[in-house]
């Protein structure tokens, strides 16, 4: 499945939203390489490795459309904190959890902090252990 064949199955309750998130993260950081997978879009796919040994593949950033709201699932950490919860103060719209950011409408949170969140991420990589 392509890209495009993969934001237009998403919910027309929800594509307008998705492809404006993907081309925030496209804009904010075009070099990660982009996979589609069970109605998931994730960029910059790496290798975890957990203390234990057991090792698994991921992606820095996931969107994942929901019935009801967007999930951008972003596996980056540093310090012990994930970098969606450095964000929570500031996109109080938003329902954080350690990485995950549940966006019920797009419009409700501040575009430029959403492009700082990605550009962070980016910057940290993704997580030994996610």
């Amino acid at each position: 499945m392509t890209i495009d064949d993969h934001l237009e199955a998403v919910d027309a309750a929800r594509r307008e939203d998705v492809r404006r998130l993907h081309d925030l993260i496209r804009d904010v950081a075009p070099e990660l390489p982009i996979e589609t997978s069970a109605g998931s879009l994730g960029y910059g796919p790496f290798r975890y490795r957990y203390e234990s040994g057991r090792e698994g593949d991921s992606h820095l950033i996931t969107l994942t459309p929901c019935k009801g709201y967007l999930a951008m699932y972003v596996n980056s950490s540093a310090d012990g904190e994930y970098v969606p919860e450095r964000f929570a103060e500031r996109l109080p719209k938003a329902d954080i959890g350690r990485s995950c950011v549940r966006i019920k409408k797009l419009d409700d949170l501040d575009e430029s902090v959403l492009r700082e969140l990605v550009r962070t991420a980016v910057e940290i990589g993704g997580s030994g252990a996610v």
